[in-house]
């Protein structure tokens, strides 16, 4: 029955839930210090040491000019960095809240409406219904492109 179903790690960004496979998480963490890089992509906000690795936070507020979250001192301390490996890459990604970790059927994957706030269908797996909202997944691999990674790993 496993096979059929996904387990994702679930945060917000903005107004929108969303979901990336568990399998692409490296872990979550506060907010580190953040060095900037000079003439780096706008939606880069710099890079930061993890355990000895360097490693480049993207933005996604920025990279799909999404309105972050008005936050309280509660969702201050749920705030920070998802951690993501691609390929052989790790990127932190900044997230405004996370939530938990979800299991979903396949089965309750519906494809994503054309019109979603902010991030284009492209880069959506898929959407699925949670009792009054919903759930964005979002495909990270279609999120960078093979181009925008090497940049980001000349960065790092």
């Amino acid at each position: 029955m496993a096979e059929r179903q996904l387990q994702l790690v679930t945060f917000q960004l903005g107004q929108e839930s969303y979901g990336i496979d568990i399998m692409d998480v490296e872990g979550i963490v506060k907010i580190e210090e953040i060095r900037d890089i000079p003439n780096a992509p706008s939606y880069v906000e710099g890079i930061f040491n993890l355990r000895g690795e360097i490693i480049p936070v993207i933005n996604l507020h920025k990279r799909f000019h999404l309105t972050r979250l008005e936050m309280t001192e509660e969702d201050e301390l749920l705030s920070g960095f998802i951690i993501i490996s691609l390929d052989d890459m790790q990127l932190a990604v900044i997230i405004d809240k996370v939530s938990r970790v979800v299991t979903i059927d396949l089965d309750e994957i519906q494809p994503p409406p054309q019109m979603l706030t902010g991030i284009g269908a492209e880069y959506i797996q898929g959407v699925v219904n949670r009792d009054d909202s919903y759930l964005i997944i979002l495909d990270i691999r279609r999120m960078f492109n093979v181009r925008e990674l090497q940049a980001l790993e000349t960065i790092a």
